[in-house]
């Protein structure tokens, strides 16, 4: 009985999370609501404005078009159940650093902290502001690089916000994703009830092959990326840990049925084919709506969806850098959580230094939006799929740690979800430019940097921090 309850109290200390950053570490203080509202506000983002009219012009009807929408949700929420699973099970502020760093091994986790650091949410947080930008100047413009200016402030003004502290960033995400949702529902409205049906069209060709309906699904999936950022905020949640995954389906269902709206008031107010050969759809179906001034309502729209998706970006994405600090001997200076603020400030600061870099790269080559999508894509959905590898790794490897939320249908839906990456990192780099080679040959860096990290570690004298802080306190722990 004795033997029974050490080996007990041990599996426990292994299942624990690890201790993280010294006396300062991250605290549940993030309520329910809080969770889907930064889970919404990021996925809820400009995509919406700019994806419909591609789709439309791979699918060959309005039915076709909004069950492609429909199976984009389904991704996703397969997607969201693999990540219920692991957030549940390993509650900590490096989401899938902490689950590859687990199931794959040090190098693994290591070249994704670095992919987080470099191209991942910093890139993604340059694209959004430079939607932003593109917007913002349309109704002040500020000179010939007014874009850049306008993304410039964003990195800068929702950096500052989110070292002020966690209650401040969360307040400021809260306010931002009701008026995002808000300017939805009037997209909404306007064009299911107010604007007039169009005028028969001319028939759109019909989509003439598969790789029609895949680069329609490439362009939804896209769409509806960004869900799994709640995974680095599974520290903070307050409640059960059944509760994160909670806050993640619903946040996908308040998604998907959003999207299936939007969608169906294009295609009531402009028709397939008016989608098809739109290039500002929102623009144009609120022009039909409302006229002239609704042009410039859209604008407004689409400026406040790209900042509330990139301040949720910069909120989520500052946790991995701190976990990735508090595991390695290189990046240490990242693993520091002030206390007060409850916030990782340091990493907020190098993350805004990186992402305005990246600004001054969209500059140069003078497609900001085009640059940023086709440098973070296939990073970001390699990772994603070695996500799903990890989830099949920890069910084998770990088969006596408690889930409190357990994947359905086993192992066929980490499997889907893995078929599913792979497809998309396929797409990622057949349909994209050299901006896809940028951010491959930026990931690759991290390999030499991963040779200098366990040439250091090994080089760390026996008794002192051999592995790393968080991993040689789990090994005492254990």
């Amino acid at each position: 009985m004795r033997e029974q309850q050490v080996v007990a109290s041990g599996q426990r200390a292994a299942e624990a999370p690890a201790p993280l950053g010294g006396p300062a570490a991250p605290s549940p203080s993030l309520r329910i609501i809080d969770t889907v509202a930064l889970t919404v506000g990021i996925v809820l983002g400009a995509g919406i404005f700019k994806a419909p009219s591609l789709v439309a012009a791979q699918t060959s009807s309005g039915g076709a078009m909004l069950l492609a929408w429909l199976l984009g949700g389904v991704a996703s929420l397969v997607g969201a159940l693999c990540y219920a699973e692991l957030a549940s099970a390993w509650p900590h502020p490096g989401g899938e650093y902490h689950y590859l760093h687990r199931a794959l091994g040090r190098g693994p986790a290591f070249l994704f902290a670095w992919a987080r650091l470099t191209v991942i949410p910093t890139g993604s947080i340059a694209l959004l502001a430079f939607v932003f930008g593109d917007y913002a100047s349309q109704l002040v413009p500020l000179g010939p690089y007014s874009t850049s200016v306008y993304a410039a402030a964003v990195v800068v003004g929702l950096t500052a916000v989110n070292i002020a502290g966690l209650r401040q960033g969360t307040r400021t995400q809260n306010l931002l994703t009701a008026l995002e949702v808000l300017g939805v529902g009037a997209v909404i409205v306007a064009g299911l009830l107010l604007a007039p049906a169009p005028s028969v069209p001319a028939p759109v060709a019909a989509a003439s092959s598969n790789a029609s309906w895949g680069l329609a699904m490439v362009f939804v999936l896209l769409t509806y990326g960004g869900w799994n950022e709640v995974a680095y905020l599974s520290a903070e949640v307050k409640g059960t840990r059944r509760s994160l995954a909670w806050a993640l389906l619903v946040s996908i269902g308040v998604v998907t049925a959003l999207y299936l709206l939007v969608n169906l008031a294009y295609l009531r107010g402009l028709g397939h084919a008016g989608m098809a050969g739109s290039e500002a759809v929102a623009a144009d179906l609120m022009k039909r709506a409302l006229g002239t001034g609704g042009a410039v309502a859209i604008s407004v729209l689409i400026a406040i969806s790209a900042l509330t998706s990139a301040n949720a970006t910069v909120l989520t994405g500052a946790r991995t850098h701190y976990a990735f600090g508090c595991d390695s001997v290189l990046f240490n200076g990242l693993g520091r959580w002030h206390a007060r603020a409850n916030t990782p400030t340091r990493a907020l600061l190098v993350q805004g230094a990186i992402t305005l870099a990246l600004v001054g790269l969209g500059t140069v080559t003078r497609q900001g939006f085009q640059t940023m999508v086709e440098y973070t894509a296939p990073v970001f959905w390699l990772f994603f799929l070695l996500t799903g590898v990890s989830l099949l790794v920890l069910r084998v490897r770990e088969p006596g740690v408690h889930r409190p939320f357990r994947v359905p249908l086993y192992p066929l839906t980490p499997l889907l979800f893995i078929g599913l990456c792979a497809y998309v990192l396929y797409s990622s780099l057949a349909y994209t430019g050299p901006g896809a080679l940028a951010g491959l040959a930026v990931l690759g860096t991290g390999a030499v940097l991963l040779a200098v990290e366990l040439a250091r570690t090994r080089r760390t004298p026996r008794g002192s921090q051999r592995l790393s802080p968080r991993l040689q306190r789990t090994k005492e722990a254990t």
